[in-house]
């Protein structure tokens, strides 16, 4: 068994060229797995929105992770962006940007984040974690549509 990776999560403006390198990675990916109508990663520009509160995950000098939580209204925000370095799947660190982006959006005051990913089999393991860290089911939310691409989750705060 792979140990736990123990990283740093900190606030982070989308210019470090690792943090730029894992989103662009992100979206290729997204748009390789899904129809281009299913895509909803947001490319680095849209990251740096006002809206938007980014946190990279750095193991050293290694960016290993990233989340986003876009502000919806005063009280509900979505979970965005949220990605594990390829090379480091499977050690914890999804584990902990969820939780520390739910901890944050509580923090602020917000009383609900969802999120939409994938309903493809390769999105399982996305939807198995938001599950086990106490996320439901849920219909389109925020401009979002029925899609049978796409699996909504939400968590009450």
């Amino acid at each position: 068994m792979i140990p736990v990776a123990e990283v740093v999560i900190s606030l982070d403006d989308v210019s470090d060229p690792q943090v730029v390198a894992l989103l662009e990675g992100h979206v290729a990916q997204m748009r390789e797995v899904s129809p281009p109508e299913s895509v909803h990663a947001l490319d680095v520009e849209a990251l740096r929105a006002a809206e938007i509160t980014f946190w990279a995950a750095r193991d050293g000098d290694e960016v290993v992770g990233c989340v986003a939580l876009k502000r919806l209204d005063e009280d509900h925000v979505e979970l965005k962006s949220m990605r594990t370095l390829p090379s480091r799947l499977r050690q914890g660190i999804a584990g902990q940007l969820l939780r520390h982006a739910v901890n944050e959006a509580r923090q602020a005051g917000y009383k609900q984040v969802s999120l939409e990913t994938g309903s493809e089999d390769f999105f399982e393991p996305a939807r198995t974690l938001y599950a086990r860290y106490g996320f439901l089911p849920t219909g389109p939310f925020a401009g979002y549509t029925d899609d049978p691409n796409s699996s909504y989750f939400t968590l009450r705060l």
